[in-house]
């Protein structure tokens, strides 16, 4: 039987990662653990970072407005999610999907990435 494997962290470009991570901390309710001039860490509460915001010093090729989510969010009260994202800006969408797998919004970070929330 092989190794397990655990994702360690999920990587989005941003064009300034302290207001990025700023931005993540109020609509998401992450935390942040490190901030620098190429990067930014954050975390759910646990000891490990589970989202990096990687800024233009960092030497990513990857523009930021990815249209397709990197990794979803995934939270305890998704109409608080939505109205967290809703008052930070990122204009979400309503609620979909199906209540007996997975229900979900959309969003866009100030970055133009697609956020993919969800209640499972």
């Amino acid at each position: 039987m092989p190794d397990s494997t655990t994702v360690g962290t999920a990587f989005v470009p941003v064009r300034e990662p302290a207001a990025a991570a700023d931005w993540y901390a109020a609509a998401l309710g992450l935390g942040i653990r490190e901030v620098t001039a190429w990067s930014a860490q954050l975390h759910d509460g646990d000891d490990r970072t589970v989202l990096t915001l990687m800024g233009p010093a960092s030497g990513i090729r990857a523009e930021p407005g990815l249209p397709f989510a990197t990794c979803s969010y995934l939270v305890d009260d998704l109409d608080a999610a939505r109205r967290r994202l809703q008052a930070a800006g990122a204009a979400p969408s309503a609620v979909d999907g199906s209540p007996e797998a997975c229900l979900f919004v959309t969003a866009r970070d100030p970055d133009g990435n697609v956020l993919l929330v969800v209640d499972r």
